[in-house]
């Protein structure tokens, strides 16, 4: 692993880079470290990136770049695409944020501690017998600012990379050392993703719970579709296209220009699926079949086959600018494949399923505290898009059926078919009302005005469900009521317990119960202001804190 000369990179990127992907493409070194990269020829790449990144905190005393900045810099290190170092950019709090001196202050003794383990790690052949203590080190650097267990991973990493930016960034001038540290770390932090552990996981998952995926995929992937049938439409019509023509140009902003889609060569989705094998048939939707498969990388995904061309251009405009957003509480579309007339849409896989699987599922029990994990991941992923440097995104469509779980459990929005965009400056965009019943602001039917106080809405209906297990409006009832009214009347009477989940057999404090309750309601109020995502997220932050400081319940049927 060699740096090169640092030298202003092209594309706006605001590191010091000179990079090429013939590196990557020769020399498949430097490891994974313990598998949070995602490829196994990242390591190079990923090693000039950490060398800049510490370039840059020497410089300006920061650590990370924020998503903009990240993703013009990895406009010209493009290999790097899908290797999963998205998660190391800032604005997610905690370590995230950190600047080099908030790491000394508050990961100072994990930094020295660091310091004093890796400062024998050489490349004069001394590299095996001083890499031990360093690893070790690295590994007893934890998350300092984690909301939920599910969450504590990608903290982890993060606090951890800020230790080392910042320890790269006191060391900048001893490339090789720098180096072999960095071989160090990436060829001996141990793996818990190994290849048998995720095909075992990957053949343990119900094939219910595969369908139910396939079922979900959200119309996000329209966009790429709609870009599918623009190209097969273009390829059947052109042989030899020109650039001035209109629908090839639509495929080069998705495809090329945007670089939000990685493509995955043809070869890698049909030896990921065994050719497509039936065994691996997971679900069919409206656009096609999916399947699941597990990539050269050992990634298991879902992998969409297109095989319908209804009629989706007209969704293109609508979210094209959003296929490129990453975010840990986002299912991320991975990639994308287009082969002759053939098509792929490659997901990361949300092996649990949804939550509306698990709240009204029969044989399914969440336990209080995973309640309030998964609220607050929903809560982070509205907050996230509400906050986009961009423009607001509104997310129109906000239930349990586009909560998916990751394979940690942590919640991930999809689904951003009906998502709009509020341009900064503006307070919202007039549109015709669209959403699922009984979660569609009742301001937004009546004034057409999309704003994000309408995803405000659609959450305490969703968190009213996630504390209740009850549907939006039970039809069973001799006098259907919708939820947010049943809860009212119950407050009323001062009989709040009765609202919560039977499932939880009573297991839950009184107290948090109470608190998630009213903030639900402050939700849904309707001719008065609603909360920000910002302060949901608080406010249930404060819930779980309140939790866990009693005697923790956690059901066997609910995953670790």
């Amino acid at each position: 692993m060699d740096f090169a000369v640092s030298q202003p990179s092209a594309n706006g990127c605001s590191l010091d880079l000179n990079y090429s992907s013939s590196i990557v493409g020769s020399q498949c070194e430097g490891g994974n470290w313990g598998g949070f990269l995602q490829g196994s020829c990242c390591g190079v790449a990923f090693g000039e990136y950490l060398y800049a990144l510490g370039q840059r905190a020497n410089q300006t005393g920061l650590v990370y770049l924020n998503y903009t900045q990240q993703r013009d810099c990895l406009d010209s290190m493009s290999p790097l695409f899908g290797c999963g170092i998205e998660k190391l950019t800032s604005g997610a709090g905690g370590c995230s944020d950190f600047s080099v001196a908030d790491v000394n202050h508050f990961l100072g003794d994990k930094l020295k501690s660091f310091s004093k383990s890796c400062e024998l790690v050489s490349s004069e052949g001394k590299q095996e017998q001083f890499c031990g203590s360093c690893v070790k080190s690295w590994e007893g650097i934890r998350a300092i600012h984690s909301t939920s267990s599910n969450a504590e991973s990608i903290e982890k990493d993060l606090c951890r990379f800020a230790v080392l930016v910042t320890f790269t960034s006191s060391k900048i001038e001893y490339k090789a050392y720098i180096r072999s540290l960095y071989k160090c770390l990436g060829e001996n932090i141990d793996s818990s993703r190994n290849h048998t552990a995720a095909v075992r996981k990957f053949n343990t998952i119900s094939k219910d719970t595969w369908i139910l995926i396939g079922g979900l995929v959200g119309v996000l992937s329209m966009v790429l579709i709609a870009a599918c049938i623009l190209s097969k439409r273009y390829i059947k019509s052109t042989p030899l296209p020109t650039a001035a023509s209109p629908e090839n140009k639509v495929f080069k902003d998705v495809f090329i220009k945007d670089n939000a889609c990685p493509v995955v060569p043809i070869k890698e989705v049909y030896h990921a699926t065994n050719n497509l094998c039936e065994s691996n048939f997971i679900g069919e939707g409206t656009a096609g079949k999916v399947y699941k498969g597990i990539l050269s990388n050992n990634q298991a995904v879902a992998i969409k086959h297109i095989i319908n061309d209804g009629n989706v251009e007209t969704f293109v405009r609508e979210v094209t600018s959003l296929s490129h957003i990453r975010h840990p509480n986002l299912v991320a579309l991975l990639g994308c494949c287009v082969k002759d007339d053939e098509c792929f849409l490659i997901y990361e896989l949300c092996p649990y399923g949804s939550l509306s699987e698990w709240l009204f599922g029969k044989d399914k029990v969440l336990s209080w505290t995973k309640r309030l994990e998964i609220a607050i991941d929903s809560a982070r992923s509205l907050w996230f898009l509400h906050t986009y440097p961009e423009g607001c995104i509104v997310h129109r469509d906000f239930k349990p059926t586009n909560i998916l779980l990751g394979e940690n459990f942590e919640a991930k929005l999809s689904d951003f078919g009906l998502s709009k965009v509020i341009e900064q400056g503006e307070t919202y965009v007039s549109s015709e009302v669209r959403g699922t019943f009984g979660y569609v602001d009742p301001d937004y039917q009546n004034n057409n005005r999309v704003k994000s106080s309408g995803d405000v809405y659609s959450f305490g209906i969703v968190l009213l469900q996630i504390i209740s297990g009850k549907k939006v409006i039970n039809l069973s009832q001799k006098k259907p009521m919708p939820l947010s009214k049943m809860a009212k009347v119950l407050i009323k009477g001062g009989n709040i317990t009765e609202f919560a989940d039977p499932k939880l057999e009573g297991k839950y404090s009184v107290e948090a119960f109470g608190l998630t309750l009213h903030l639900a309601l402050s939700c849904t109020a309707l001719n008065q202001q609603r909360p920000s995502m910002e302060q949901i997220v608080e406010k249930l932050e404060e819930a779980l804190q309140i939790s866990t400081r009693t005697k923790s319940y956690t059901p066997e049927t609910t995953p670790e």
